[in-house]
């Protein structure tokens, strides 16, 4: 079973590529984030042609996450718990049946980029980190395989950023960002990824700016975490940095992981 999360930075502008990148990668589950469309303009019938059935939960302009899924979908869940208040599109959840095979529930996550700290946005972030934290709890408590799969905003550390020093001062690079990703692996969840390949400076993002990715100046920030029962199903993982150079691409590449089934 493989299970993917891409930041595709608006799916209705980048639909070609992410769905040649489909068509290539063939994964079982995918997270979209930064969708960028409220949820009935979700181009949801070019995925269903592939196979794929869909969660969506989108938001004008900003924003929006989708599950997609060639399995199917139980007890689908918008929105993250813990703030009624909270319109903002970053958070969908189901659980996955394979055929002949173990179910895992799938959280598709689009965690806040906090910039600049010290500001509104900032403390927003970590209050969506901890509502995070809680939900972890919960699901841990059902001691059922799950996956935590999206765009964290998270630079867990310098081995994960081409320069700590010029990201020092950044929210995804921040202390307190770190300390709030550290605490829900302290739960026990598995960063896939780094699991499966402990090379540092491999990196999901490169920003469009003065020619970032031709630099190699990234930094990784998309990742899946795994509960101890999807663990110990654990069979790869990677990062598919070669979509980056593709045309018109997101400035985001998928990260994947594979089970047992």
């Amino acid at each position: 079973m493989k299970i993917a999360t891409y930041n595709v930075n608006s799916v209705k502008a980048r639909l070609e590529g992410v769905l040649t990148w489909f068509r290539e990668a063939q994964p079982d589950v995918a997270c979209l984030q930064e969708i960028k469309c409220e949820t009935p303009a979700f181009p949801r019938a070019a995925f269903e042609d592939l196979g794929y059935n869909c969660a969506v939960l989108g938001q004008k302009t900003y924003n929006g996450v989708a599950l997609l899924s060639k399995h199917p979908m139980e007890d689908i869940q918008d929105g993250l718990p813990g703030d009624d208040a909270d319109v903002q599109a970053r958070y969908v959840e189901a659980t996955v049946t394979p055929k002949g095979a173990r179910a895992v529930r799938v959280g598709a996550l689009y965690l806040p980029n906090g910039n600049p700290p010290n500001t509104e946005k900032f403390a927003y972030k970590l209050a969506w980190m901890e509502r995070l934290y809680a939900r972890a709890k919960v699901l841990l408590a059902t001691e059922e395989a799950f996956a935590l799969c999206g765009d964290y905003n998270v630079i867990p550390t310098a081995e994960d950023v081409w320069d700590e020093k010029a990201m020092a001062e950044d929210a995804l690079a921040r202390p307190e960002s770190r300390r709030a990703f550290r605490k829900l692996l302290h739960l026990g969840l598995t960063d896939a990824f780094r699991n499966c390949d402990p090379r540092g400076h491999q990196y999901t993002f490169w920003d469009y700016q003065a020619g970032a990715y031709q630099k190699g100046h990234g930094f990784r920030i998309d990742h899946i975490l795994l509960s101890p029962q999807a663990a110990d199903r654990l069979t790869g993982a990677g990062i598919d940095a070669h979509v980056r150079a593709w045309e018109k691409p997101s400035d985001h590449v998928p990260v994947w992981c594979t089970l047992k089934p």
